[in-house]
């Protein structure tokens, strides 16, 4: 049964770009603001979406957990822009009717990561952008973004401070990643990561993507191991049955209580 329930979670979660013309009876428990940032020496432009909950209220970050709606950004009807990449500070785990979700208290800045399609160019930006939020209850919110961001600007410290927050690259810190080992299961793959990272504490949790979002992936079991960190997950393919496995497409990210570290694929042992 835990497996019809994710999946049906799962199946909710891929749905169509929000409609903005929709009523919604709960926008008035999150504002969004849109800080217009910078535009960098290279071309690339930063912004980032300020986000301020109601008390009590919480958000989602990209990977929501078990119980979590995750965001869906529509950037269509900006012009003058070739890609949009969010840049998501750590975030904090919660318990949420009895499942385990991630995200943010209180407020969220978002900094976004822009490409213009032409340099040396205003960029109008004209979004939608649907989040979950839950305090007792949990609902999806559309939101629209319009503003302008022009060739110029200053660096914000709002902005700098978020992107100061993202989780470490694996790379520079002192842990190594050992591998991942694949097992079929009746329902899919069991996923094995073990992780050189000593630390005598067990980290608050981690979080295992894959790039294909018709993949569902269970909260990982973690322990000790030698010193090494080991951590094992359950992974279901919203079709059934057997179903290939990108592992540079294996994304690890551990919530420690000092460092949240970020790990881009999973190679084999």
């Amino acid at each position: 049964m835990r497996y019809i329930a994710a999946l049906l979670a799962l199946l909710c979660m891929t749905v169509a770009t929000p409609d903005p013309a929709r009523a919604n009876p709960y926008s008035e428990l999150v504002r969004i603001e849109l800080i217009p940032g910078w535009r960098r020496s290279d071309g690339e432009h930063v912004a980032a979406l300020h986000l301020t909950l109601a008390d009590g209220w919480k958000t989602y970050w990209r990977a929501p957990g078990d119980a979590g709606i995750p965001p869906l950004f529509d950037w269509s009807r900006s012009r003058n822009l070739q890609s949009a990449v969010p840049i998501w500070p750590t975030p904090i785990v919660f318990s949420q009717n009895g499942m385990r979700s991630i995200g943010y208290k209180h407020e969220l800045v978002l900094p976004i990561r822009i490409t213009p399609d032409r340099a040396g160019r205003d960029i109008a930006l004209d979004m939608r952008v649907q989040i979950g939020i839950c305090n007792d209850i949990c609902v999806p919110v559309d939101l629209t973004v319009v503003g302008t961001l022009p060739d110029g600007g200053r660096p914000d410290p709002r902005i700098a401070s978020a992107m100061a927050d993202v989780p470490v690259p694996v790379k520079e810190t002192g842990f190594r990643v050992i591998g991942c080992t694949l097992q079929p299961t009746k329902d899919g793959l069991r996923l094995t990561a073990r992780l050189a990272m000593p630390g005598g504490s067990q980290p608050e949790a981690m979080v295992i993507e894959t790039a294909d979002p018709q993949v569902w992936v269970a909260e990982p079991q973690m322990r000790r191991e030698n010193g090494d960190l080991v951590a094992e997950t359950d992974l279901v393919h919203i079709e059934g049955g057997a179903f290939a496995l990108d592992r540079s497409g294996l994304r690890l990210t551990v919530l420690g209580p000092q460092q949240a570290v970020d790990i881009r694929g999973c190679p084999s042992p």
